[in-house]
């Protein structure tokens, strides 16, 4: 056993988790059972709630925190007894889908002006092949006036939290490890293998790791995609697209991907750090970027058929009524970023259609900040259109009785996510 991994079980040091959001707070739940953590995030109510033991991302039970090895804080000056830090901050992009490493260049900044020789920095933020040792080891070492490899040392481990998602977990997923060196590499395995049962898989590089992360996020893309174009192309034959599917499903070899709203801090992200380091390097990345587009498109797509259903019947559209069941950007989570369904909304109110927005899951108060929208407690008289755009496991429940009561005579479900085929019998229906 590493003299590092020892210090750690034996309470002698603490490991410092550096953003605790979606894939830092899962750190947090199972890195505290077994040794002491300091976390670290600049979000102050996030901070007073996990010290509560209250996960704000609604994912984790109090009793889920060893709130006795635990310690949070809000700046990273507090921080002692550390050696070995772990990055989980956000990677987003810009307005212009670039990359914003400003999270990034700030975590790596704080790391450097505490860093002290024999120190271990892990990153598993997502970014682009090479990100790690072209913009923060430089960072590193410039703030902390140390020398990479001879005074400390840099390991890469992309984060595989899929929110929401109860059997795949972040100790029975196996981990994609990468270090500086071999000896870095055996630390970082020795360090994730005390949570993580399923084991780690040793990548040959740390850019070998970057690209596996980002490479994982933009076959998933490509792929829905492909589902998105057919079911644009199906709406103009007159087809249902979950039909042809479900029949071309028959083949043994078919792979079978639903097409829908791409959004997230992920899937619809990660393509984009990917193909701006292409673009870096002089090529072109066209399959990568007409997904992107394609994907894209489909909330714009919806607004149109919604704007059409209403139009049938004569209706001006600032007299349209419509209810949006469902905001964030995918089922049984609280998350909103990059959530395709708030495009959809925007567009349906660029006509001035009333759009009415309810979510068992999202918090009201973050919606109405970051995006305008206000959050309804329940749905209020009758409407024209139904969007069932997040399969939440609340909405799974409902029958054709309730659609009843608030659908008018006329009106249309839109059933986004396919998840009442058959089961809405006197009632009309949409899906892909």
């Amino acid at each position: 056993m590493q003299m590092r991994t020892k210090a750690l079980l034996e309470g002698h040091r603490s490991l410092c988790l550096i953003g605790l959001g979606y894939v830092g707070v899962p750190l947090l739940a199972s890195f505290s059972d077994i040794i002491k953590v300091v976390g670290v995030d600049t979000d102050e109510a996030k901070i007073n709630s996990l010290n509560q033991g209250i996960d704000p991302n609604q994912e984790f039970a109090s009793d889920s925190f060893n709130l006795d090895n635990i310690k949070l804080c809000s700046n990273l000056n507090e921080v002692l007894n550390c050696d070995t830090y772990i990055v989980t901050v956000p990677t987003p992009i810009t307005k212009n889908k670039t990359p914003n490493l400003s999270p990034l260049k700030s975590a790596s900044k704080s790391i450097g002006q505490k860093l002290k020789k024999g120190d271990l920095v892990i990153f598993e933020s997502t970014v682009y092949p090479g990100c790690t040792e072209e913009v923060c080891i430089p960072i590193l070492e410039q703030e902390s006036n140390l020398e990479f490899q001879k005074d400390f040392n840099v390991g890469y481990s992309p984060e595989r939290i899929n929110p929401g998602d109860k059997v795949h977990r972040l100790d029975n997923t196996i981990k994609i490890v990468s270090g500086d060196n071999p000896d870095t590499l055996l630390e970082v395995s020795e360090i994730y293998r005390l949570i993580i049962n399923a084991g780690v898989h040793k990548a040959d590089s740390i850019k070998v790791a970057e690209a596996a992360k980002i490479v994982e996020n933009v076959q998933r893309d490509v792929n829905i995609a492909l589902m998105n174009e057919l079911a644009l192309i199906f709406d103009r034959i007159g087809i249902n697209t979950n039909s042809v599917l479900e029949a071309a499903s028959t083949k043994w070899n078919f792979h079978r991907y639903s097409p829908g709203l791409v959004g997230g801090h992920c899937i619809s992200v990660d393509p984009y750090y990917l193909t701006y380091k292409a673009q870096e390097l002089g090529y072109f990345p066209n399959v990568i970027l007409s997904g992107r587009e394609v994907n894209n498109r489909i909330s714009r797509f919806l607004s149109n058929k919604i704007v059409q259903h209403i139009g049938k019947f004569g209706l001006s559209l600032s007299e349209a009524r419509v209810l949006i069941k469902g905001v964030t950007f995918k089922e049984n989570v609280s998350d909103l970023r990059n959530s395709k369904v708030i495009d959809l909304i925007n567009h349906l109110l660029s006509y001035s259609i009333h759009v009415d927005v309810v979510d068992p899951w999202a918090n009201a108060a973050e919606l109405n900040k970051n995006y305008g929208i206000k959050l309804a407690s329940t749905p209020s008289g009758k409407y024209d259109c139904i969007v069932v755009s997040v399969k939440h496991k609340q909405f799974l429940e409902l029958d054709e009785l309730y659609y009843s009561n608030i659908l008018k005579p006329d009106g249309l479900l839109f059933d986004v996510k396919n998840q009442y085929s058959g089961k809405l019998k006197n009632i009309a229906v949409w899906s892909f």
